[in-house]
């Protein structure tokens, strides 16, 4: 996960609009989930206990990175096992999966910048299959596990963050990625014909890396657009939602639906982890409360169909403030709660209709 500082440009695109005021809304279970990464995922860790608290928490749905170098370090058997534990955990709790598909094996790449290596489609459609032989509505997971509720995986979403060079080396991004793009949604048609795709998560100036794809051709490549709407401030959330519904109006898209797949304050301040946009503790559960409140109030009119917090379990340590996004953190090896899981219980509760 990594996201830089809103410019001067963002913020003073943002003055373009006023302010939102929230307003009593209603939204289903499934618009609110959570990111699952870091500690979650880790094989060494037992987080039977993280998946029960998250199944009592008010998410309908988590967000998974399905790493490719991961399941298919080099060209041949593809090992899916990390990724079963995550789909079978969630299911078994009521929770749908949206993976994200995203890094590039050095066999399957074509350039030598490692994992932002814009991928060969050939290879990238192979992998694609395979996750959907596995995950998707007569997949192989489902058959060895009759004892879980089947919750086939019918939406996926593309890369993460394109229009940065640590995620796609090649720069401009737009019309390589939209190759690939229209590849990969081929590929997962041929296996699940009711496949969707959800587009990968733009950050920083997020309406113009949309505005980038659409002059690449890409309209017809995804099924929904997405954002990562970092920036200071809950309302500005709602402002880039709306800059990136100009553009698709703009290119004639607006009747997609909008995800924010990454949303996050990280506690970092009073640290030396500064990235223009952390916050206290408190801060962190009064921005969520705020910006869920707010987005909820916009839902149908900016047709936001899904929102995920950024992430469920983080480890605060390392070089990244993201590390301090966590509604639960793992603190002098022990696992806590921060203010903000609080904040997204009761939020959602008082949001939610079933």
């Amino acid at each position: 996960m990594i996201a830089i500082p809103v410019r001067a440009c963002l913020l003073a695109a943002l003055c373009l609009f006023g302010a939102a005021a929230p307003a009593p809304a209603a939204v289903p279970r499934d618009w609110l989930g959570v990111m699952v990464d870091g500690p979650m995922t880790d094989p060494a860790t037992d987080v039977a206990d993280e998946w029960d608290r998250l199944g009592d928490s008010g998410a309908g749905h988590v967000r998974a990175e399905f790493f490719w170098p991961r399941a298919q370090p080099t060209s041949g058997v593809i090992d899916l096992g990390p990724f079963d534990e995550v789909v079978l955990s969630a299911a078994g709790k009521g929770l749908g999966v949206l993976p994200v598909v995203r890094g590039t094996p050095r066999w399957a790449g074509t350039s030598d910048s490692g994992v932002a290596s814009p991928p060969r489609h050939e290879a990238l459609a192979g992998y694609l299959q395979a996750l959907v032989r596995r995950y998707g509505p007569v997949g192989s997971l489902w058959a060895e596990h009759p004892e879980v509720v089947r919750r086939p995986v019918r939406t996926w979403q593309i890369w993460n963050e394109p229009n940065l060079d640590v995620y796609w080396s090649r720069q401009p991004f737009a019309r390589s990625y939209v190759r690939m793009l229209r590849a990969a949604r081929s590929a997962l048609r041929r296996s699940d014909r009711g496949a969707g795709v959800v587009l990968a998560g733009l950050p920083n100036r997020s309406w113009t890396a949309l505005r980038s794809i659409y002059r690449a051709g890409g309209r017809r490549a995804f099924d929904a657009v997405a954002l990562h709407p970092y920036t200071g401030k809950p309302g500005h959330v709602v402002k880039l939602v709306r800059l990136a519904r100009r553009e698709m109006a703009r290119y004639g898209d607006a009747r997609k639906s909008v995800w924010l797949t990454e949303l996050s304050w990280p506690a970092t301040k009073g640290t030396d982890r500064r990235i223009g946009f952390e916050t206290s503790d408190a801060g962190q559960a009064r921005r969520l409360r705020r910006a869920l409140r707010l987005l909820a109030a916009e839902r149908r009119a900016l047709r936001i169909r899904r929102v995920y917090w950024y992430t469920w379990l983080s480890a605060e340590e390392g070089p990244s403030a993201f590390g301090w996004s966590g509604l639960r953190r793992v603190r002098d090896g022990k696992r806590i709660s921060a203010p903000a899981l609080r904040a997204f219980v009761e939020t959602g509760r008082a949001l939610r209709h079933d």
